[in-house]
């Protein structure tokens, strides 16, 4: 099924901006990956926005101005490297506009494709694949409310119940803590979003809500 899926989406584009998995067909490439079309839980007003303090109380690791693994930028489908990390930051990425498109995606993107989308401003939220179906779409309705020059997806080798990734910048979070982890993501979201990497976020585009301007009142 989802092979097949996979197949229509095509290697570019194939995404549907009005679509509950909010791609942004102009940013990048789908790199044909099944889009993730659930509906999110639209998440509770934002208690805590201190990254810090929040980072701490919800048992996640903040890491900032991580080392820098290189930015080189090679063709499609060149190897992927081996990064320092099941969760990597930097490192040698793909060229434009292989980029993984701004959407929710059900598989995990190459990192190679990922990253280059951190490079550009991006934040990517992830989870673990094995949380249950309702923290998922906690998780997804979050997403929801700042999709714009934002990504969603599973990672399934990581050792993080969630993660939020932008370059050389990360937060990840070992257990589930409800509120204090969806407001920890928020948090890191809006710190990072479009502030690193060796281009501004708008050096390509973004459509709707972002973490700096996210559609939850309560959350900006």
């Amino acid at each position: 099924m989802l092979i097949a899926l996979a197949s229509i989406l095509g290697a570019c584009g194939g995404g549907d901006g009005d679509s509950a998995a909010h791609v942004n067909e102009d940013s990048g490439s789908t790199n044909g990956l099944p889009l993730d079309e659930r509906e999110g839980t639209p998440p509770p007003p934002v208690k805590t926005a201190d990254l810090d303090a929040i980072a701490e109380e919800a048992e996640c690791l903040l890491f900032r101005k991580l080392p820098n693994e290189g930015d080189e930028e090679v063709p499609p489908d060149s190897p992927t490297p081996r990064y320092r990390s099941a969760v990597p930051t930097s490192g040698t990425h793909v060229e434009q506009p292989y980029q993984q498109a701004d959407g929710a995606y059900l598989l995990t993107p190459d990192p190679i494709d990922s990253l280059a989308s951190l490079d550009h401003g991006r934040v990517a939220i992830q989870y673990a694949p094995d949380l249950s179906e309702e923290t998922q779409l906690e998780l997804k309705g979050v997403y929801d409310t700042m999709y714009g020059g934002t990504l969603f997806y599973p990672n399934d080798v990581m050792n993080y119940a969630v993660a939020a990734t932008a370059w050389r910048s990360m937060i990840g979070c070992t257990t589930w803590q409800e509120e204090e982890t969806l407001d920890a993501i928020r948090a890191f979201a809006k710190e990072a979003w479009g502030k690193s990497g060796s281009e501004p976020v708008d050096a390509f585009p973004t459509s709707g809500p972002t973490p700096r301007d996210p559609a939850e009142p309560d959350a900006s």
